[in-house]
């Protein structure tokens, strides 16, 4: 499953998410001039070591790390999310409150991460844990926003739009999971910086999200962004339908 799109755009133009994006697409695309010793190096330096931050070194990390990608289905999946979600989170906190709140997730994701497993040797690397707390905020702000979800299954394919609480509950649900089953160094993935980001961002807003009413911000709003939705001209999948015989 694969969030292609919200249906509420922002209506300012979110500088800070599409700097963002260029900065973490920049970054990669230098990463692909390294051969295979260089980049295992690169990744060593400036990702996140958990053994070496124990160690009272490498803190600066914590900051680069959450603009260095794996791989290109890192990269696309991540950018993807931060698209989607970013711009009417920024909408809500402004450019500079969105940026701060954008690092203090990534931060938190990392310490996660670090705490789970303090003696890993093994670098730690990519966006997800800050925008883990990106998707964290905008469950808060705007839980019945409606995302579409592209659905693959073996050669069937279909677009489900989903609220938001649906999609990003069923996500942390997922990350929660293989957190506790998936061995701290093992899988390749870091799970339980995603669920720290997430909940580092759900309690950032939180205090916003109060001051605006709490349930009366909600009822205000629908639970949506605070502007018309977005009208897309193809909406319908074009998979056949297909009866079934009696």
């Amino acid at each position: 499953m694969f969030p292609i799109r919200d249906h509420n755009p922002s209506e300012r133009t979110p500088y800070v998410t599409y700097v963002l994006v260029a900065i973490n697409v920049l970054v990669f695309l230098g990463q692909m001039s390294l051969g295979e010793r260089a980049l295992a190096e690169f990744f060593y330096y400036w990702g996140v070591v958990p053994e070496r931050i124990m160690a009272g070194y490498g803190f600066e990390t914590l900051a680069t790390s959450m603009f260095i990608h794996s791989g290109f289905m890192h990269i696309l999946g991540n950018m993807l999310f931060l698209w989607i979600f970013g711009d009417n989170l920024e909408d809500e906190l402004g450019h500079g409150g969105f940026l701060l709140f954008y690092l203090v997730a990534g931060l938190g994701a990392a310490a996660a991460q670090i705490l789970a497993n303090p003696a890993s040797g093994i670098p730690m690397v990519g966006a997800s844990g800050a925008i883990a707390g990106v998707m964290g905020g905008y469950l808060l702000f705007f839980p019945k926003a409606r995302v579409d979800v592209l659905f693959i299954f073996i050669i069937f394919f279909k677009v489900f739009p989903l609220p938001a609480w649906i999609m990003l509950g069923a996500w942390f649900a997922l990350q929660v999971f293989n957190g506790a089953a998936t061995p701290l160094d093992g899988g390749g993935v870091a799970y339980l910086a995603h669920v720290g980001g997430f909940v580092v961002g759900f309690l950032w807003v939180l205090p916003k999200w109060l001051r605006e009413g709490g349930p009366a911000f909600w009822r205000r709003t629908h639970g949506h962004p605070p502007h018309p939705d977005a009208t897309y001209r193809f909406t319908r999948t074009n998979v056949p339908s297909v009866r079934r015989r009696r």
